[in-house]
């Protein structure tokens, strides 16, 4: 069974899926078995394709307009495929680039392979400039991560304070600024030392 899905962007009216629909359609999709979005394909939540893939079975077909109308990024759309040939369905594509894709066929499997491939090699790059950037930053003195939420003199006080069995927690956190989980990340009950509080005493 064929399984059509269109998306346009806005939901205000001024796009339709009237031409996505046709050429669904002229591809042997019953009209009744189109499942739409209007919304931008970045989001999550698009509830015309949760129902579209919860409609799939296999051996059916989930058959779309272009690439773009189906996945948020390339590593994305290989995911949603890869999700596809687990349940024993495909992928057919009708227009624009991965024209004529048909992952039911071996030469379709050889092209999304090639995909797989690509959105691989992409997440590789990232990686890799993602370190070569935190590398170059402590070089320069400055370590990536979220900053410390307290300083080494606030960490020193926090010490002695927790020290003392009179010490309001609530109150010295209201001195120190934090909620009383974070300042337990840096000491404990008795001002003992903990991960967040060495890292911060030790320059890390």
């Amino acid at each position: 069974m064929l399984i059509g899905y269109a998306r346009v962007s806005k939901s205000d009216g001024s796009q339709t899926t009237a031409l996505q629909r046709d050429a669904l359609i002229a591809a042997g999709v019953a009209a009744d078995r189109i499942y739409e979005d209007h919304a931008s394909g970045r989001r999550d939540d698009r509830p015309g394709l949760a129902a579209c893939l919860q409609a799939l079975r296999p051996d059916d077909t989930l058959v779309i307009w272009k690439l773009d109308r189906l996945g948020r990024s390339l590593a994305h759309l290989v995911m949603l495929v890869r999700d596809l040939d687990a349940l024993g369905t495909g992928l057919r594509v009708l227009a624009g680039e991965g024209a004529a894709l048909d992952t039911t066929t071996p030469a379709g499997r050889l092209v999304f392979g090639l995909f797989a491939a690509l959105a691989e090699f992409e997440r590789d790059l990232i990686r890799e400039r993602t370190l070569a950037g935190l590398a170059a930053a402590r070089a320069r003195g400055r370590q990536g991560g979220r900053r410390f939420a307290l300083t080494k003199a606030q960490v020193r006080l926090a010490q002695a304070a927790m020290a003392s069995r009179d010490t309001s927690v609530a109150e010295l956190c209201r001195e120190l600024g934090v909620k009383p989980v974070t300042l337990y990340r840096y000491v404990g009950p008795d001002g003992a030392l903990r991960d967040h509080g060495r890292r911060v005493l030790e320059g890390r």
